[in-house]
């Protein structure tokens, strides 16, 4: 069996980053290769690498300065020599069976691109360190606040990660950042992977971290735009379906995303990446997935009529034919209209 490489782009998270690590050292198989791009961090990330070093095939990149993760998660691509690249974040924990899994889709279906599933912890949100229970800074005062017994419940040690994962599962949930409308996208998107196989919006289903590509295909793309920065992820699987590579599950494959407060970009509060995304893609489906993201939230800012609940009925809207005027709710969103003719309406 060929075995996947896997590809960290990790900026300032050396005690979650040792985690991570620490549950690729407890895989079954090994992967072929860790390529660590450390992207310009100056907490103790460095030391981190050099102790899993011990215990990991580790390649490390290292930027002067930050470069962003799409261009880091580009260049550990380029370095590894795997047929088949598997990428996670520096905060995501890897279930014992992840290389296995996606390394058994390679064999099962080389063309495919590999999406896993996360759960998230949120009960790490306040730590700096979930080993330690050292807090961030600005977190000091909340975290001191707390009962003893729910700080205790926040810990997660090595010895978790690698011998009771499934106890961490327990206490997490499903999709990458906690919230109602990421747990409802995981379980829509997940179904559609499972039983719609032949849907061609599936490519929406892609995720930033555990997801795998060919290695070849990824570089011949181009590998992930930086200027859709936040769902460039997707627009990748988008331009890989158009090449053949169709998306599926990697079934057994699950991390766990160690949350943190900071960092989380919301694509419906800043929809700066779409013009972009729809210049190198001006269809339907793209100027739908703000509409499919806003639809599963409880409240959605149009009229029912225009709520998308499945990448089914994604794959249906985008056909168009059923007189609706996409332009409504994406006007309710703050995006631009399109008008008739993107909509094949008559004017």
């Amino acid at each position: 069996m060929s075995l996947p490489a896997i590809v960290i782009r990790s900026r300032n998270e050396a005690p979650r980053l040792a985690l991570t690590l620490a549950s690729l050292a407890a895989q079954d198989p090994m992967p072929a290769e860790v390529v660590v791009v450390d992207d310009g961090s100056t907490d103790e990330t460095p030391a981190v690498l050099a102790a899993a070093a011990a215990s990991l095939p580790l390649t490390v990149l290292r930027n002067a300065t930050p470069q962003g993760g799409c261009l880091a998660s580009n260049a550990g691509a380029a370095a590894t020599r795997a047929e088949r690249v598997i990428f996670l974040d520096g905060d995501t924990l890897a279930g014992p069976g992840l290389v296995a899994a996606h390394a058994a889709l390679h064999a099962a279906e080389p063309a495919a691109i590999g999406r896993g599933e996360t759960r998230h912890l949120r009960q790490t949100r306040l730590l700096r360190d979930p080993e330690a229970l050292e807090p961030f800074a600005a977190a000091a005062a909340a975290f001191a606040r707390l009962p003893a017994a729910e700080v205790a419940r926040m810990r997660v040690t090595r010895a978790m990660v690698t011998r009771d994962f499934d106890a961490l599962l327990a206490r997490a949930a499903p999709g990458h950042y906690p919230g109602i409308v990421t747990r409802r996208m995981h379980v829509v998107e997940m179904e559609a992977l499972r039983d719609a196989p032949g849907c061609t919006t599936l490519w929406a289903a892609a995720t930033g971290s555990n997801l795998s590509v060919p290695r070849a295909a990824f570089l011949a793309a181009g590998g992930f735009d930086p200027a859709v920065d936040i769902t460039a992820h997707r627009l990748l699987a988008l331009q890989l379906r158009d090449a053949g590579h169709p998306m599926r599950p990697a079934e057994g494959a699950i991390t766990v995303h160690v949350t943190h407060r900071a960092g989380l970009t919301d694509p419906l509060a800043d929809l700066g990446w779409e013009a972009r995304f729809l210049a190198l893609a001006p269809r339907p489906e793209v100027a739908l997935l703000a509409v499919y993201w806003a639809g599963l939230s409880d409240r959605p800012p149009f009229p029912c009529d225009y709520v998308l609940g499945s990448l089914p009925a994604l794959e249906a809207a985008a056909r168009g034919g059923d007189g609706r005027d996409w332009d409504v709710p994406r006007r309710a969103l703050g995006a631009p209209a399109l008008g008739p003719a993107f909509w094949g309406r008559a004017g």
